[in-house]
């Protein structure tokens, strides 16, 4: 397997009514590459964000979900998917992820 860089870890943050509301309390959820572990994920966000000190990660695996495949009564899975949920120290910046909303 070839190495993980840190900007191929972090996919994209996950946008919902939740991870909105926690940003407020500098708590981020982002989609990570399946096979990143949680040291990677933190000097990633480090990395990409400028004077942003993480406290520390939390994984969460999500298998795919079952989807009927073409009207037939065959079965097929989507692609599993891995969260990180990073939370920042009290003297961090913010991520300015959605600036002007």
């Amino acid at each position: 397997m070839a190495t993980l860089e840190y900007y191929d870890i972090i996919l994209k943050p996950v946008i919902s009514e939740k991870s909105m509301a926690a940003m407020a309390e500098k708590k981020y959820v982002f989609l990570v590459h399946p096979d990143a572990n949680k040291f990677q994920i933190k000097t990633a966000v480090e990395r990409m964000f400028d004077g942003v000190k993480v406290a520390r990660v939390n994984t969460m695996n999500c298998k795919g979900k079952k989807k009927r495949v073409r009207g037939s009564f065959r079965f097929g899975e989507t692609a599993k998917t891995k969260k990180a949920y990073v939370f920042l120290t009290e003297d961090s910046k913010d991520i300015e992820i959605f600036t002007g909303l």
